[in-house]
Protein backbone atom coordinates (compact mmCIF):
# COMPACT_ATOMS: atom_id res chain seq x y z
CA UNK A 1 0.00 0.00 0.00
CA UNK A 2 1.21 3.25 -0.74
CA UNK A 3 -0.03 7.03 -0.36
CA UNK A 4 1.21 10.58 0.24
CA UNK A 5 2.26 10.53 4.03
CA UNK A 6 0.50 14.29 4.40
CA UNK A 7 -2.66 12.60 3.11
CA UNK A 8 -3.05 9.43 5.28
CA UNK A 9 -5.32 11.14 8.70
CA UNK A 10 -8.81 11.43 8.06
CA UNK A 11 -10.26 14.14 8.10
CA UNK A 12 -12.76 14.86 11.61
CA UNK A 13 -16.10 14.18 9.28
CA UNK A 14 -14.51 11.42 7.81
CA UNK A 15 -13.74 10.57 12.06
CA UNK A 16 -16.95 10.73 12.89
CA UNK A 17 -18.67 8.77 10.27
CA UNK A 18 -16.67 5.89 10.93
CA UNK A 19 -17.42 6.05 14.65
CA UNK A 20 -20.95 6.63 13.78
CA UNK A 21 -20.64 3.46 11.94
CA UNK A 22 -19.22 0.95 14.30
CA UNK A 23 -21.66 2.05 16.64
CA UNK A 24 -24.88 1.26 14.72
CA UNK A 25 -23.34 -2.09 14.08
CA UNK A 26 -22.66 -2.47 17.49
CA UNK A 27 -26.06 -1.35 18.47
CA UNK A 28 -27.63 -2.55 15.77
CA UNK A 29 -26.19 -6.28 15.82
CA UNK A 30 -26.58 -6.63 19.95
CA UNK A 31 -22.58 -7.38 19.88
CA UNK A 32 -20.96 -6.88 23.51
CA UNK A 33 -18.21 -4.77 22.07
CA UNK A 34 -16.63 -4.40 18.96
CA UNK A 35 -13.75 -3.14 17.45
CA UNK A 36 -11.81 -1.68 14.24
CA UNK A 37 -9.76 -0.33 12.58
CA UNK A 38 -8.58 1.23 9.32
CA UNK A 39 -5.33 0.99 7.73
CA UNK A 40 -3.73 3.76 4.61
CA UNK A 41 -0.32 4.11 3.95
CA UNK A 42 1.09 0.87 5.60
CA UNK A 43 -0.31 1.90 8.92
CA UNK A 44 -2.98 1.91 11.16
CA UNK A 45 -4.75 5.66 10.64
CA UNK A 46 -8.10 5.29 13.07
CA UNK A 47 -9.36 2.98 15.49
CA UNK A 48 -12.53 2.95 17.40
CA UNK A 49 -14.49 0.28 19.50
CA UNK A 50 -17.59 0.34 21.20
CA UNK A 51 -19.02 -1.42 24.32
CA UNK A 52 -21.67 -2.68 26.31
CA UNK A 53 -19.75 -1.77 29.45
CA UNK A 54 -19.78 1.36 30.85
CA UNK A 55 -16.43 3.31 31.09
CA UNK A 56 -14.58 0.69 29.51
CA UNK A 57 -13.51 -0.15 25.61
CA UNK A 58 -11.52 -2.45 24.06
CA UNK A 59 -9.04 -1.59 21.75
CA UNK A 60 -6.39 -2.77 19.20
CA UNK A 61 -4.06 -4.88 21.81
CA UNK A 62 -7.26 -6.99 22.71
CA UNK A 63 -7.48 -10.20 21.55
CA UNK A 64 -10.58 -11.86 19.59
CA UNK A 65 -11.30 -15.11 18.01
CA UNK A 66 -10.86 -14.27 14.40
CA UNK A 67 -12.28 -17.43 13.22
CA UNK A 68 -11.51 -18.40 8.95
CA UNK A 69 -9.14 -15.72 8.89
CA UNK A 70 -7.11 -18.29 10.35
CA UNK A 71 -7.10 -19.64 7.07
CA UNK A 72 -5.24 -17.24 5.29
CA UNK A 73 -2.42 -17.82 7.23
CA UNK A 74 -2.62 -21.50 6.97
CA UNK A 75 -1.87 -20.38 3.11
CA UNK A 76 0.57 -18.27 3.44
CA UNK A 77 2.81 -21.18 4.77
CA UNK A 78 1.64 -23.51 2.31
CA UNK A 79 2.96 -20.61 -0.43
CA UNK A 80 6.34 -20.55 1.49
CA UNK A 81 6.59 -24.57 0.98
CA UNK A 82 5.87 -23.90 -2.49
CA UNK A 83 8.22 -20.97 -3.14
CA UNK A 84 11.43 -23.06 -1.20
CA UNK A 85 10.62 -25.86 -3.88
CA UNK A 86 9.69 -28.47 -1.13
CA UNK A 87 6.36 -28.96 -3.05
CA UNK A 88 4.06 -27.79 -6.39
CA UNK A 89 0.26 -26.34 -6.00
CA UNK A 90 -0.22 -28.63 -8.32
CA UNK A 91 1.31 -32.01 -6.81
CA UNK A 92 -1.61 -34.15 -5.60
CA UNK A 93 -1.55 -34.10 -1.67
CA UNK A 94 -0.83 -38.21 -1.46
CA UNK A 95 2.67 -37.07 -2.96
CA UNK A 96 3.46 -35.36 0.53
CA UNK A 97 0.75 -36.52 2.73
CA UNK A 98 -0.07 -39.96 1.81
CA UNK A 99 -2.92 -41.66 3.33
CA UNK A 100 -4.81 -38.98 3.88
CA UNK A 101 -8.38 -40.02 2.60
CA UNK A 102 -8.31 -37.52 -0.25
CA UNK A 103 -4.85 -38.29 -1.38
CA UNK A 104 -5.63 -37.63 -5.28
CA UNK A 105 -6.66 -33.99 -4.49
CA UNK A 106 -4.30 -30.98 -5.33
CA UNK A 107 -2.60 -28.81 -3.09
CA UNK A 108 -4.22 -25.67 -5.10
CA UNK A 109 -7.61 -27.15 -4.88
CA UNK A 110 -7.28 -27.50 -1.08
CA UNK A 111 -5.84 -23.59 -0.87
CA UNK A 112 -9.17 -22.95 -3.55
CA UNK A 113 -12.05 -25.14 -1.73
CA UNK A 114 -12.13 -26.52 -4.96
CA UNK A 115 -11.18 -30.18 -3.99
CA UNK A 116 -14.75 -31.26 -3.67
CA UNK A 117 -14.86 -32.05 0.42
CA UNK A 118 -17.31 -31.75 2.62
CA UNK A 119 -17.41 -28.35 4.19
CA UNK A 120 -17.93 -29.92 8.04
CA UNK A 121 -16.36 -32.92 10.00
CA UNK A 122 -19.00 -35.91 10.17
CA UNK A 123 -20.50 -36.20 14.02
CA UNK A 124 -21.03 -33.34 16.49
CA UNK A 125 -20.47 -29.64 15.49
CA UNK A 126 -16.40 -29.39 15.52
CA UNK A 127 -16.61 -25.76 16.51
CA UNK A 128 -18.56 -26.92 19.72
CA UNK A 129 -17.26 -30.12 21.24
CA UNK A 130 -13.97 -31.59 22.15
CA UNK A 131 -11.03 -32.15 19.50
CA UNK A 132 -10.66 -35.69 21.08
CA UNK A 133 -13.51 -36.38 19.03
CA UNK A 134 -11.45 -36.25 16.20
CA UNK A 135 -7.97 -37.00 16.96
CA UNK A 136 -6.98 -38.13 12.99
CA UNK A 137 -7.47 -37.20 10.00
CA UNK A 138 -9.80 -40.09 9.16
CA UNK A 139 -12.10 -38.78 12.09
CA UNK A 140 -12.19 -35.36 10.64
CA UNK A 141 -12.87 -36.49 7.31
CA UNK A 142 -15.00 -39.08 7.53
CA UNK A 143 -15.64 -42.83 5.34
CA UNK A 144 -17.18 -40.14 2.62
CA UNK A 145 -15.07 -37.20 2.78
CA UNK A 146 -16.42 -35.96 -0.69
CA UNK A 147 -19.53 -34.11 -1.98
CA UNK A 148 -18.26 -33.29 -5.43
CA UNK A 149 -15.72 -34.25 -7.95
CA UNK A 150 -12.44 -32.36 -7.52
CA UNK A 151 -11.62 -29.24 -9.43
CA UNK A 152 -15.33 -29.29 -10.85
CA UNK A 153 -16.83 -26.34 -8.58
CA UNK A 154 -16.16 -24.13 -5.27
CA UNK A 155 -17.11 -25.73 -2.23
CA UNK A 156 -15.82 -24.17 0.93
CA UNK A 157 -14.29 -27.28 3.41
CA UNK A 158 -13.13 -26.66 6.64
CA UNK A 159 -11.44 -30.17 6.42
CA UNK A 160 -9.68 -28.93 3.53
CA UNK A 161 -7.40 -26.28 5.89
CA UNK A 162 -7.34 -29.13 8.31
CA UNK A 163 -4.98 -31.03 5.53
CA UNK A 164 -3.08 -28.54 4.58
CA UNK A 165 -2.16 -27.94 8.39
CA UNK A 166 -0.97 -31.36 8.38
CA UNK A 167 0.95 -31.16 5.15
CA UNK A 168 2.64 -28.01 6.86
CA UNK A 169 3.82 -30.44 10.10
CA UNK A 170 4.44 -32.87 7.65
CA UNK A 171 6.93 -30.98 5.67
CA UNK A 172 7.97 -29.01 8.61
CA UNK A 173 8.38 -31.84 11.06
CA UNK A 174 6.49 -29.65 13.74
CA UNK A 175 3.52 -28.68 14.94
CA UNK A 176 1.25 -26.05 12.72
CA UNK A 177 1.67 -23.22 15.34
CA UNK A 178 5.20 -23.36 16.14
CA UNK A 179 6.03 -23.33 11.88
CA UNK A 180 3.49 -20.27 11.99
CA UNK A 181 5.14 -18.54 15.04
CA UNK A 182 9.04 -18.60 13.43
CA UNK A 183 7.73 -18.37 9.76
CA UNK A 184 4.67 -15.75 9.90
CA UNK A 185 3.60 -14.17 13.45
CA UNK A 186 7.36 -13.58 14.17
CA UNK A 187 9.20 -12.08 10.99
CA UNK A 188 5.72 -9.70 11.03
CA UNK A 189 5.61 -8.48 14.33
CA UNK A 190 1.92 -9.85 14.99
CA UNK A 191 3.29 -10.68 18.99
CA UNK A 192 -0.63 -10.73 20.06
CA UNK A 193 -1.25 -13.26 17.81
CA UNK A 194 -1.67 -16.91 19.20
CA UNK A 195 -3.54 -20.16 19.09
CA UNK A 196 -4.98 -19.56 22.69
CA UNK A 197 -6.34 -16.55 24.35
CA UNK A 198 -3.52 -14.20 26.21
CA UNK A 199 -4.91 -11.36 28.12
CA UNK A 200 -5.91 -8.73 27.43
CA UNK A 201 -8.76 -10.77 25.48
CA UNK A 202 -12.17 -10.99 25.07
CA UNK A 203 -14.82 -12.93 26.39
CA UNK A 204 -16.83 -15.06 23.55
CA UNK A 205 -20.88 -15.15 24.05
CA UNK A 206 -23.93 -15.68 22.55
CA UNK A 207 -27.13 -12.94 22.39
CA UNK A 208 -30.58 -14.32 22.79
CA UNK A 209 -32.09 -13.55 19.53
CA UNK A 210 -35.31 -12.45 21.09
CA UNK A 211 -34.21 -10.96 24.31
CA UNK A 212 -31.39 -8.74 25.44
CA UNK A 213 -29.62 -11.50 27.58
CA UNK A 214 -26.83 -13.43 26.79
CA UNK A 215 -24.48 -16.54 27.99
CA UNK A 216 -20.71 -16.98 27.46
CA UNK A 217 -19.33 -19.40 24.55
CA UNK A 218 -17.06 -22.18 25.20
CA UNK A 219 -13.88 -21.47 23.70
CA UNK A 220 -12.57 -25.09 22.43
CA UNK A 221 -9.15 -25.93 21.57
CA UNK A 222 -10.03 -26.95 18.10
CA UNK A 223 -7.03 -29.83 18.04
CA UNK A 224 -6.44 -31.10 14.47
CA UNK A 225 -9.44 -28.26 12.95
CA UNK A 226 -7.07 -25.58 13.99
CA UNK A 227 -5.61 -24.60 10.79
CA UNK A 228 -9.19 -23.94 9.88
CA UNK A 229 -10.15 -21.41 12.45
CA UNK A 230 -8.17 -21.25 15.82
CA UNK A 231 -6.45 -18.30 15.93
CA UNK A 232 -6.60 -15.16 18.59
CA UNK A 233 -5.55 -11.81 17.20
CA UNK A 234 -6.31 -8.43 17.12
CA UNK A 235 -6.93 -5.20 15.31
CA UNK A 236 -3.35 -4.14 15.70
CA UNK A 237 -1.93 -7.23 14.11
CA UNK A 238 -4.50 -8.31 11.59
CA UNK A 239 -3.43 -4.53 9.84
CA UNK A 240 -0.25 -5.22 10.06
CA UNK A 241 -0.80 -8.65 8.00
CA UNK A 242 -3.76 -6.96 5.73
CA UNK A 243 -0.46 -4.79 5.26
CA UNK A 244 1.68 -7.56 4.39
CA UNK A 245 -0.91 -9.38 1.86
CA UNK A 246 -1.06 -5.92 0.03
CA UNK A 247 2.75 -5.48 0.18
CA UNK A 248 4.72 -8.60 0.54
CA UNK A 249 7.54 -8.99 2.16
CA UNK A 250 10.76 -11.02 1.59
CA UNK A 251 10.82 -12.32 5.28
CA UNK A 252 7.47 -14.07 4.79
CA UNK A 253 6.43 -13.87 1.17
CA UNK A 254 7.49 -12.09 -2.08
CA UNK A 255 5.56 -9.39 -3.22
CA UNK A 256 4.90 -12.07 -6.26
CA UNK A 257 3.75 -14.73 -4.03
CA UNK A 258 1.07 -12.91 -2.14
CA UNK A 259 -0.25 -11.04 -5.45
CA UNK A 260 -0.99 -14.78 -6.85
CA UNK A 261 -2.65 -15.50 -3.47
CA UNK A 262 -4.98 -12.54 -3.99
CA UNK A 263 -5.64 -13.59 -7.91
CA UNK A 264 -8.78 -15.12 -8.63
CA UNK A 265 -8.40 -19.57 -8.49
CA UNK A 266 -12.10 -20.27 -8.23
CA UNK A 267 -15.58 -18.76 -9.25
CA UNK A 268 -18.11 -17.88 -6.60
CA UNK A 269 -20.29 -20.75 -4.90
CA UNK A 270 -23.67 -20.50 -6.79
CA UNK A 271 -26.14 -18.23 -4.83
CA UNK A 272 -23.75 -16.20 -3.12
CA UNK A 273 -22.59 -12.45 -4.51
CA UNK A 274 -19.03 -12.59 -4.06
CA UNK A 275 -16.01 -12.97 -6.39
CA UNK A 276 -15.14 -16.25 -5.82
CA UNK A 277 -11.71 -17.35 -4.03
CA UNK A 278 -8.07 -17.04 -4.08
CA UNK A 279 -5.24 -18.76 -2.71
CA UNK A 280 -6.52 -18.75 1.12
CA UNK A 281 -8.35 -15.33 0.38
CA UNK A 282 -11.77 -14.15 -0.46
CA UNK A 283 -12.88 -12.12 -2.85
CA UNK A 284 -15.66 -9.64 -3.29
CA UNK A 285 -17.38 -6.37 -4.34
CA UNK A 286 -18.80 -3.36 -2.52
CA UNK A 287 -20.34 -0.55 -4.43
CA UNK A 288 -18.06 -1.38 -7.56
CA UNK A 289 -14.76 -1.73 -5.10
CA UNK A 290 -13.07 -4.65 -5.37
CA UNK A 291 -12.00 -6.44 -2.18
CA UNK A 292 -9.66 -9.07 -0.93
CA UNK A 293 -9.49 -10.44 2.66
CA UNK A 294 -11.33 -12.84 4.58
CA UNK A 295 -14.26 -13.25 7.19
CA UNK A 296 -14.56 -15.41 10.22
CA UNK A 297 -16.75 -16.66 12.94
CA UNK A 298 -16.65 -19.15 15.91
CA UNK A 299 -19.00 -19.33 18.79
CA UNK A 300 -18.49 -16.17 20.51
CA UNK A 301 -17.62 -14.14 17.57
CA UNK A 302 -17.21 -12.67 14.64
CA UNK A 303 -14.35 -11.47 12.29
CA UNK A 304 -13.99 -9.33 8.80
CA UNK A 305 -10.62 -8.60 7.25
CA UNK A 306 -10.80 -6.99 3.97
CA UNK A 307 -8.66 -4.19 1.59
CA UNK A 308 -8.94 -2.37 -1.63
CA UNK A 309 -5.66 -2.22 -3.86
CA UNK A 310 -6.98 0.39 -5.68
CA UNK A 311 -7.99 2.89 -2.14
CA UNK A 312 -4.67 1.86 -0.97
CA UNK A 313 -7.35 1.20 2.09
CA UNK A 314 -8.04 -1.78 4.77
CA UNK A 315 -10.15 -2.29 7.68
CA UNK A 316 -10.98 -5.25 10.42
CA UNK A 317 -13.66 -5.58 12.25
CA UNK A 318 -13.18 -7.60 14.94
CA UNK A 319 -17.13 -8.67 17.70
CA UNK A 320 -17.56 -11.27 20.53
CA UNK A 321 -20.92 -12.46 19.71
CA UNK A 322 -21.43 -15.76 17.93
CA UNK A 323 -24.00 -13.70 15.05
CA UNK A 324 -25.78 -10.61 14.44
CA UNK A 325 -22.83 -8.21 13.46
CA UNK A 326 -22.50 -7.90 9.91
CA UNK A 327 -18.11 -8.00 10.25
CA UNK A 328 -17.51 -8.17 6.69
CA UNK A 329 -20.08 -5.61 5.48
CA UNK A 330 -19.06 -3.02 8.51
CA UNK A 331 -15.35 -3.49 7.10
CA UNK A 332 -16.66 -2.82 3.25
CA UNK A 333 -18.42 -0.10 4.71
CA UNK A 334 -15.47 1.35 6.40
CA UNK A 335 -13.03 1.40 3.46
CA UNK A 336 -16.07 2.98 1.18
CA UNK A 337 -16.34 5.75 3.98
CA UNK A 338 -12.62 6.75 3.46
CA UNK A 339 -12.27 6.21 0.13
CA UNK A 340 -15.35 7.95 -1.37
CA UNK A 341 -14.62 10.88 1.06
CA UNK A 342 -11.31 11.35 0.94
CA UNK A 343 -10.23 9.62 -2.56
CA UNK A 344 -6.54 8.27 -2.92
CA UNK A 345 -4.07 10.51 -4.60
CA UNK A 346 -2.48 9.27 -7.96
CA UNK A 347 0.84 8.44 -7.84
CA UNK A 348 3.18 11.45 -9.20
CA UNK A 349 3.83 10.87 -12.82
CA UNK A 350 7.34 10.36 -13.41
CA UNK A 351 9.27 9.26 -16.81
CA UNK A 352 10.82 6.09 -17.78
CA UNK A 353 14.15 6.22 -15.83
CA UNK A 354 15.35 3.20 -17.64
CA UNK A 355 19.21 3.22 -19.25
CA UNK A 356 18.47 0.71 -21.83
CA UNK A 357 17.09 1.77 -25.37
CA UNK A 358 13.30 2.74 -25.10
CA UNK A 359 11.19 0.90 -27.28
CA UNK A 360 9.80 3.90 -29.07
CA UNK A 361 8.99 1.87 -32.02
CA UNK A 362 6.59 -0.51 -30.41
CA UNK A 363 4.38 2.28 -29.14
CA UNK A 364 1.52 4.22 -30.61
CA UNK A 365 -1.46 2.67 -32.64
CA UNK A 366 -1.61 -0.96 -33.93
CA UNK A 367 -4.94 -3.08 -35.62
CA UNK A 368 -6.17 -6.85 -35.00
CA UNK A 369 -7.78 -6.56 -37.65
CA UNK A 370 -9.84 -3.39 -37.55
CA UNK A 371 -9.87 -3.00 -33.99
CA UNK A 372 -7.62 -0.20 -33.54
CA UNK A 373 -5.32 -0.96 -30.32
CA UNK A 374 -2.77 1.96 -28.50
CA UNK A 375 0.46 0.32 -27.14
CA UNK A 376 1.98 2.56 -23.98
CA UNK A 377 5.40 2.21 -22.56
CA UNK A 378 4.66 2.41 -18.91
CA UNK A 379 7.39 4.51 -16.57
CA UNK A 380 8.23 0.88 -15.07
CA UNK A 381 9.24 -0.54 -18.44
CA UNK A 382 5.69 -2.59 -18.81
CA UNK A 383 4.16 -1.94 -21.92
CA UNK A 384 0.63 -1.39 -22.10
CA UNK A 385 -2.58 -2.75 -24.53
CA UNK A 386 -5.60 -1.37 -24.49
CA UNK A 387 -8.53 0.17 -26.70
CA UNK A 388 -8.31 2.90 -28.93
CA UNK A 389 -11.86 3.31 -27.69
CA UNK A 390 -13.88 2.29 -24.61
CA UNK A 391 -14.20 -1.30 -24.98
CA UNK A 392 -11.66 -3.96 -25.38
CA UNK A 393 -9.23 -6.20 -23.57
CA UNK A 394 -6.28 -4.58 -21.56
CA UNK A 395 -2.99 -5.89 -20.82
CA UNK A 396 0.35 -5.18 -19.74
CA UNK A 397 3.49 -6.91 -20.39
CA UNK A 398 6.54 -7.67 -18.76
CA UNK A 399 10.55 -7.10 -20.44
CA UNK A 400 12.23 -10.32 -21.15
CA UNK A 401 15.66 -10.74 -21.72
CA UNK A 402 15.18 -12.18 -25.42
CA UNK A 403 13.40 -9.54 -26.66
CA UNK A 404 9.65 -10.91 -26.30
CA UNK A 405 6.89 -9.30 -23.81
CA UNK A 406 5.09 -11.84 -21.02
CA UNK A 407 1.17 -11.12 -20.44
CA UNK A 408 1.06 -10.18 -16.85
CA UNK A 409 -2.79 -9.23 -16.47
CA UNK A 410 -6.00 -10.04 -18.49
CA UNK A 411 -6.93 -12.04 -21.40
CA UNK A 412 -3.03 -12.08 -22.82
CA UNK A 413 -1.21 -12.98 -19.03
CA UNK A 414 1.44 -15.23 -20.19
CA UNK A 415 1.38 -15.06 -23.76
CA UNK A 416 3.92 -13.70 -25.31
CA UNK A 417 4.39 -10.26 -27.22
CA UNK A 418 7.04 -10.09 -30.03
CA UNK A 419 8.00 -7.65 -32.59
CA UNK A 420 8.00 -9.28 -35.98
CA UNK A 421 11.10 -7.80 -38.25
CA UNK A 422 11.84 -6.82 -41.53
CA UNK A 423 15.09 -7.75 -43.15
CA UNK A 424 16.38 -4.25 -42.69
CA UNK A 425 15.53 -4.15 -38.92
CA UNK A 426 12.08 -2.45 -38.83
CA UNK A 427 8.67 -4.20 -37.20
CA UNK A 428 6.58 -5.39 -39.41
CA UNK A 429 3.90 -6.14 -37.59
CA UNK A 430 3.30 -7.66 -33.95
CA UNK A 431 2.54 -11.07 -32.96
CA UNK A 432 0.55 -12.32 -29.67
CA UNK A 433 -0.51 -15.85 -28.93
CA UNK A 434 -1.04 -16.04 -33.02
CA UNK A 435 -2.83 -13.01 -33.74
CA UNK A 436 -1.05 -10.30 -35.81
CA UNK A 437 -1.41 -6.50 -34.69
CA UNK A 438 -0.30 -4.11 -37.86
CA UNK A 439 0.02 -0.40 -38.20
CA UNK A 440 -2.96 -0.26 -41.10
CA UNK A 441 -5.94 -2.26 -40.69
CA UNK A 442 -5.32 -5.58 -42.72
CA UNK A 443 -1.66 -4.10 -43.61
CA UNK A 444 -1.51 -5.82 -47.23
CA UNK A 445 2.48 -5.23 -46.10
CA UNK A 446 2.05 -7.75 -42.87
CA UNK A 447 1.11 -11.28 -43.43
CA UNK A 448 -2.20 -10.96 -42.25
CA UNK A 449 -3.68 -14.46 -41.91
CA UNK A 450 -6.36 -15.31 -44.23
CA UNK A 451 -4.89 -12.64 -46.57
CA UNK A 452 -5.75 -9.37 -47.91
CA UNK A 453 -8.52 -9.03 -50.63
CA UNK A 454 -5.53 -7.35 -53.31
CA UNK A 455 -8.59 -4.98 -54.56
CA UNK A 456 -8.46 -3.15 -50.96
CA UNK A 457 -10.58 -1.23 -49.15
CA UNK A 458 -13.79 0.19 -50.99
CA UNK A 459 -17.42 1.66 -50.96
CA UNK A 460 -20.62 -0.14 -52.21
CA UNK A 461 -20.80 0.33 -55.65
Amino acid sequence: MDALSEDLEPLPSTRRALRHRIAVAQSEGRAPSLVAAVVRGGRVVWEGSRTSVEGHGPDGDVQYRIGSITKTFTAVLVMRLRDEGLLDLSDPLGKHLPGSGADEVTIAQLLAHTAGLAAETPGQWWERSSAELRPTLAEVLGEEPFRHAPGRRFHYSNPGYTLLGSLVEALRGRPWEEVLRAEVLEPLGLHRTSGLPRAPHAGGWAVHPWADVMMPEPAEDLGLMAPAGQLWSTTTDLARFAVFLARGDERVLSAASVREMRAPSAPGEPGFADLGYGLGLQLSEAAGRRLVGHSGSLPGFVAGLWMSEADDLAAVVLANCTSGVPTGTVAADLIGIVADAEPRFPEPWRPFTEDARVPLELCGTWYWGTAAQVLRLRSDGSLELGPAGAVGRTARFRAEDDGTWTGLTGYYAGETLRAVRRGDGTVSHLDLGSFVFTREPYDEGAPVPGGVDPRGWRGIG
